[in-house]
């Protein structure tokens, strides 16, 4: 990532860097967070899990696993990577975090990210 990244003047990742992105993270300006309702996030899942493509051969024990993974994200007691724990590593950073509601519609999403300045 670094590599790809940081040589840049301007760069966006998209993901869950907490357990190898340190390096990374240093690096960046500010971060913004994305969070979705509980019951959204799983009828978004369970639709996409429904779209099945003509030839895709599906994982069941795989999409299974995420499931059950993405269902648990917001149960403080969830043992694995969860809401709990992105919340307690956005904590140890010492850069501007946005906070961002993701049902809002992506125009809006993309209104507030370009808009924001954060106090770097």
């Amino acid at each position: 990532m670094e590599a790809m990244f940081v040589p840049r003047a301007a760069w966006v990742l998209s993901g869950d860097i907490t357990s190898w992105g340190r390096s990374v993270i240093d690096r960046c300006d500010a971060v913004v967070f994305l969070t979705l309702d509980p019951d959204e996030r799983r009828r978004r899942l369970e639709r996409r899990q429904d779209v099945r493509r003509e030839g895709e051969s599906i994982d069941d024990a795989s999409t299974s696993a995420f499931l059950a993974w993405a269902i648990g994200y917001d149960d403080p007691a969830f043992p694995r990577r969860s809401r709990r724990s992105h919340e307690a590593w956005l904590e140890t950073l010492r850069k501007p975090v946005l906070r961002l509601e993701s049902a809002q519609p992506v125009d809006e999403l993309c209104r507030r990210v370009l808009d924001w300045q954060p106090h770097i």
